[in-house]
């Protein structure tokens, strides 16, 4: 016997697609949850991103959330670079040292 497909309202996979977008949860878990396919509600989240996104301009500013990522983001990389260059700087010092001790061995 064939199966019998299901059909969903717009307002049950819109709650379902707030779930994942709005709430932060896992698409999987929210597929087990409401008892549809993640590969289904995968396709809802990504159709709703992909209109979220056109309709948001290429050129507009940023919100406030995503202005406070990008200082985050920005601190992180000068933290990451900072540490990068003590790390070279002590690899350098230890190579010299390296050198130092085999030609004093000599």
């Amino acid at each position: 016997m064939g199966s019998t497909r299901r059909s969903f309202t717009a307002e049950y996979k819109a709650s379902a697609v707030a779930f994942v977008l709005d709430e932060g949860r896992q698409i999987v878990e929210v597929a087990r949850n409401i008892g549809v396919h993640e590969m289904t509600l995968g396709k809802w989240v990504k159709k709703e991103r992909d209109a979220r996104e056109a309709i948001i301009p290429p050129d507009a500013s940023l919100t406030m959330s995503e202005r406070a990522e990008l200082i985050r983001l920005r601190e992180d990389y000068k933290t990451a670079r900072s540490e990068n260059a003590q790390l070279r700087m002590e690899a350098e010092f230890a190579k010299k040292v390296a050198t130092w001790f085999a030609n004093d061995q000599q």
